[in-house]
């Protein structure tokens, strides 16, 4: 028998559907993403880390459970919340039901409810925060008071402490993980790197002492002004000259370590279809994104350029240090679909590539 279940909006409005997952109350941001596809990786994606995320395609959870990629983290979301829970997942890959999945990893899942007016609201009104749960409130409007005035942190995701490169390489590089993807160090141990993860409370001392070639810095979740003891050690770590390549978050974090500040969206930027420009050589690409905060263009100090900005509302969605050899970018690097006319693959991998110039090429 379907278990009852409510969601709760701070501005109190209360949404009745079935609870399916983890069977308990949770709290949290709630947001809203555009994928069409990949579930698993909005999932295990460490940047909803306290976030109630709503699907906006109808039907989830169609192929079930499949294997993600190793180094591929562990959910992180507070909450799902979807229109229709497939019951009978069908893939030659499927390891099982999502519902069974969610419930393992402590995650309720509110389904049966208008997903399309959730984000029509997020969209018109903002993110705002919410709350899953297993009994009707007696006094929503007292409920949804307490939502109103709920302070919500991201924990620090990523590796917990230092954890050597698997492998030798040319390069020595340290990825400094705030909740990287898993795609992350295969993309540059394909390139010849090996790759020492750092944890998100590194010093920049310590990441020196490792006398790296080359530092990236990973995305990662929540407010970038709840990371400045991380923006510090990057202004350090920047003074020593070593190349630098920072997307998410941590393009975020670079940014306010040169001064400049960020900002927060409306709705935020949180799905696999988001229109980049790249001003320099006048393409345009899709990527993934996946955040709530943007750098302020008009902060960016003297020696920092914009390089790549969002089509749709013209937010900055890269930055080139002309003083430092150092750039990074708001989306995920990623490959696309299909070939440009001169043979190369479309999508913005070639950033990885552009990192191993900065430290001395293949």
């Amino acid at each position: 028998m379907d278990k009852k279940g409510y969601l709760l909006l701070a501005d109190g409005q209360l949404y009745e559907g079935v609870l399916r997952g983890a069977y308990k109350d949770a709290a949290a941001e709630m947001v809203f993403t555009t994928s069409v596809v990949g579930y698993m990786d909005t999932l295990t994606d460490a940047a909803y880390a306290g976030q109630i995320v709503v699907q906006t395609f109808p039907q989830i959870g169609n192929y079930g459970v499949v294997p993600m990629p190793e180094g591929t983290g562990v959910p992180a979301l507070s909450g799902y919340v979807c229109r229709e829970l497939c019951d009978e997942p069908s893939n030659f890959r499927c390891e099982g039901k999502l519902e069974d999945y969610l419930a393992a990893h402590g995650i309720p899942c509110l389904t049966d409810v208008d997903t399309r007016a959730l984000t029509r609201k997020l969209r018109t009104v903002g993110v705002m925060n919410a709350a899953i749960l297993t009994e009707k409130p007696e006094d929503p409007a007292a409920a949804a008071a307490k939502l109103a005035n709920l302070s919500v942190r991201a924990a620090a995701a990523g590796v917990q402490e230092m954890t050597p490169a698997a492998a030798e390489g040319k390069y020595n590089v340290v990825l400094w993980d705030l909740g990287a993807k898993g795609d992350m160090v295969s993309q540059l141990t394909q390139r010849g790197c090996a790759v020492t993860l750092a944890p998100a409370a590194s010093r920049a001392e310590e990441l020196m002492a490792l006398k790296p070639d080359g530092v990236v810095i990973s995305g990662g979740a929540g407010d970038p002004a709840d990371c400045l003891a991380v923006a510090g050690e990057i202004r350090k770590l920047c003074k020593n000259r070593v190349p630098v390549f920072a997307v998410g978050l941590g393009h975020q974090l670079l940014a306010m370590s040169q001064g400049a500040a960020t900002v927060k969206l409306l709705s935020g930027h949180r799905g696999a279809n988001q229109p980049l420009e790249d001003l320099v050589t006048g393409k345009c690409y899709s990527s993934s994104q996946n955040h709530g905060y943007v750098v302020d263009s008009a902060s960016l100090p003297a020696g920092a350029v914009l390089r790549f900005v969002n089509r749709n509302d013209n937010t900055c969605e890269g930055v080139d240090y002309q003083d430092m050899p150092a750039f990074s970018v708001q989306f995920l690097p990623a490959v696309c679909g299909g070939m440009q006319p001169d043979g190369t693959a479309l999508g913005t991998l070639f950033l990885y590539d552009r990192f191993i110039d900065l430290m001395g090429g293949n």
